[in-house]
């Protein structure tokens, strides 16, 4: 199962298009999490066009995304247990990976998927793997735009970023 992975999109009601890189790669997965900060109800119009879509809500979302979404959610794909979590709360004084662990406490789980800092992660700590996709439209201080993209085959994970110039 290949799963398209990402977060902060933060596009306006007038945004016209997702990222060309994104969507050649999300037309070709199976899945697309979504880890908050849409801004708009329309990417995920946008993205369901591609792909089934689940996500949660980040911190600059409204309230019909947050009712629609929730704010944090454990799915299970592949026999996977995938815990998402935006990244900004609960506080943990240890960035927004510590935020994501904090979130997932004491529950079983094989992967936490989050985004809220913009920057591309991926590590590994106590058995779970941690990722952050990073931004597609947003980069902040990162020199490329990103997203994710995640094979789970035969109980192996596979996550690698996506990583280009240009948000067209």
């Amino acid at each position: 199962m290949r799963i398209g992975v990402v977060a902060d999109t933060h596009m306006s009601r007038t945004a016209k298009s997702l990222p060309k890189a994104l969507v050649e790669e999300f037309r070709q997965v199976d899945q697309i999490l979504h880890l908050g900060d849409w801004v708009a109800l329309e990417v995920y119009e946008m993205l369901a066009a591609l792909a089934p879509v689940e996500g949660i809500a980040g911190n600059n979302d409204g309230a019909e995304i947050i009712s629609r979404f929730g704010e944090r959610k454990i799915i299970t794909l592949e026999g996977m247990r995938i815990g998402m979590i935006h990244g900004h709360a609960p506080y943990s004084r240890k960035g927004t990976d510590g935020n994501a662990l904090l979130a997932f406490e004491g529950e079983s789980v094989d992967i936490i998927l989050f985004g809220h800092s913009h920057q591309p992660l991926l590590r590994k700590e106590k058995g779970i793997l941690l990722f952050n996709p990073g931004s597609p439209t947003d980069k902040r201080r990162e020199k490329q735009y990103s997203f994710g993209l995640l094979d789970i085959a035969d109980g192996e994970v596979n996550a690698r970023h996506i990583l280009y110039d240009s948000k067209e």
